[in-house]
């Protein structure tokens, strides 16, 4: 079908449901385009009218139907999950201390880095004091310069 012929059919379809809108009669041509008719007040089966009630209307599944006693049933549901008796075991965690490790990883990095320093200035105290220089952090500085200026020599000898 071209988009020539689909619109044709579209604007007929339209006009037809205009008129049948405004209560005009439909032409065979526009009931044709409209497709099948549907049997709402037929029955094609016992071939009668079919007959409605106000009950009828109703009847329809609604919203209201479905969530009707649902807070009841959920109400009881969670009764019964109280009468149970409360099991520690599932509460509990698998390792007792998984939140403590949680919390404290962050605590343990600073101290970490602030303990590496800590070791590298002890080290470096313990050679200064070794050369015979001073127990300060100048000094340990000052020993462990002279330190690599004496290995760079000795590397570039050999």
């Amino acid at each position: 079908m071209s988009l020539v012929e689909a619109s044709e059919a579209r604007k007929a379809r339209l006009i037809a449901l205009r008129k049948r809108k405004a209560g005009e009669v439909l032409d065979d041509d526009a009931s044709a385009a409209l497709g099948l008719l549907k049997s709402r007040n037929f029955d094609p089966g016992s071939r009668t009218l079919r007959k409605h009630n106000r009950e009828d209307d109703f009847m329809q599944d609604t919203v209201e139907k479905d969530v009707a006693g649902l807070a009841e049933r959920i109400i009881a549901e969670d009764e019964e999950r109280r009468a149970q008796e409360l099991d520690v075991f599932n509460i509990a965690p698998k390792r007792p201390n998984w939140d403590l490790k949680r919390e404290m990883d962050k605590k343990l990095a600073k101290l970490e880095r602030k303990t590496q320093e800590a070791i590298h200035t002890l080290i470096r105290q313990r050679l200064a004091a070794q050369k015979g220089q001073s127990d300060d952090i100048v000094g340990a500085m000052n020993a462990q310069q002279k330190q690599d200026q004496a290995d760079n020599e000795s590397d570039e000898e050999e």
